[in-house]
């Protein structure tokens, strides 16, 4: 690729990243106002993340389907389109106050995201050499989380800026007069939802016509060089399996890190209107460890030496959260953004290698991986009703063990036998 084609590319798709970044870490904030509006248990507002992320699942391979019968380019703007729809969704939730056309909401916004990440993923892996691949995707990942530690904020001045005065109002409300109150405060998320769902159809539109080109994927050819020629099925490839699997872990320890953190301050004590920036330290350290990958790596260190340090630094930082007291506490629950930034980037290329005319259907199934910020955090959720939202922080530790493993050993693996 042509070095302006090249620069016109990562500023693109960095700009994607940047929305995708904004929308999905609104449910930092959206947790633990829809627990006030809706009146739900720790559990039940979990469940927002749960139809999030659940839809990256049902959608990966539709998703793939799609981009290859519209290529990136157009898969793009359809995800983007997508996503606006989901978005929407929101404003008649807001009026009927009603927490499953919420969900419903943002499963759509996840299929939405399913489709354009299934296609800006791969795409940022190959317009480059693949040894440069996880730096490309640590700038990916820093406009993402820059976008991250925006988003709960904005969203907060909208609808959680009298958090605390607000649940305190609610105790000396009767039934009648608490219902208009809760009405009230759902009404609150309408105008910035509307303004998302125009913002990204016109970016859909953007995209459409704007100059991004197409890349070439891996040639079926060029598998025969690496003696792997005669698979014919996408579960033939360890190393790519396995990479879903250490994907899934990774994610729910992300989401947790990320979307559980507010839901703990405010458990331990913490003032909403201390808490409800909590979700933007944890994403500040993210853009950190990104920034740090994009130093070092590869020059310093390897994309797989990266991995093998994000494992064990995140089963350290997991400890203490589980044994710290207070506000330290939360501090490593922070601090986890650091160990979880170049998880991303570092097992996606390992795991997308060799696998040549399979590499979209590849990207679908690691896409599919994101489940895991469906189904972890709903332990962590239940785990926080039935003993204490300190304690549920254990989760994490067999999280950081796969990825630990995956780093080892699991991504040279080219057969099962």
């Amino acid at each position: 690729m042509r070095k302006t084609n090249y620069v016109l590319s990562i500023t693109i798709i960095g700009a994607l990243f940047f929305i995708f970044g904004f929308v999905t870490w609104l449910n930092g904030i959206l947790i633990p106002y829809l627990k006030i509006a809706c009146e739900l248990t720790n559990f039940q507002a979990l469940l927002v993340t749960f139809a999030f992320y659940i839809s990256y699942t049902v959608m990966a391979l539709p998703s793939s389907w799609l981009l290859k019968k519209t290529g990136f380019k157009n898969g793009m703007m359809a995800g983007l389109l997508v996503m606006a729809f989901g978005t929407l969704i929101f404003i008649p939730a807001a009026f009927s106050r009603t927490y499953g056309l919420f969900l419903t909401g943002l499963f759509v916004m996840g299929t939405g995201l399913a489709i354009l990440q299934t296609a800006s993923n791969p795409y940022i892996t190959i317009i480059g050499k693949r040894e440069t691949a996880a730096r490309r995707i640590s700038i990916m990942g820093i406009c993402n989380k820059i976008a991250g530690a925006i988003a709960p904020l904005i969203l907060a001045y909208f609808i959680l800026s009298d958090g605390d005065a607000f649940v305190a109002s609610l105790k000396t409300m009767d039934d009648a007069a608490k219902v208009i109150a809760l009405d009230g405060l759902a009404h609150r998320v309408i105008t910035p939802y509307l303004a998302m769902s125009i913002i990204l159809a016109l970016l859909g539109m953007l995209v459409r016509f704007s100059p991004l080109p197409e890349v070439e994927l891996e040639p079926e050819e060029e598998m025969e060089n690496h003696a792997i020629s005669s698979k014919k099925t996408i579960f033939a490839f360890p190393q790519l399996i396995l990479g879903a699997i250490a994907l899934f872990f990774y994610v729910g320890a992300e989401v947790i890190a990320g979307d559980t953190i507010i839901r703990y301050g405010i458990s331990l004590g913490i003032d909403i209107s201390t808490a409800k920036v909590f979700t933007t330290y944890t994403l500040i350290a993210m853009v950190v460890g990104y920034t740090l990958g994009i130093i070092l790596i590869p020059k310093v260190i390897s994309q797989r030496m990266a991995l093998l340090f994000s494992a064990i630094l995140g089963i350290l930082l997991t400890l203490g959260v589980l044994f710290a007291g207070g506000n330290t506490s939360v501090l490593f629950v922070a601090l986890l953004g650091l160990a979880n930034a170049i998880v991303w980037p570092a097992i996606w290329p390992l795991a997308i290698h060799d696998l040549g005319k399979f590499i979209k259907t590849g990207s679908a199934i690691l896409i599919m991986a994101i489940a895991g910020g469906a189904l972890l955090p709903l332990v962590w959720g239940w785990w926080s009703d039935q003993y204490n939202s300190q304690q549920a922080y254990w989760i994490l530790i067999p999280c950081y063990l796969v990825i630990f493993f995956y780093a080892s050993w699991w991504y040279k693996l080219r057969t099962w036998k």
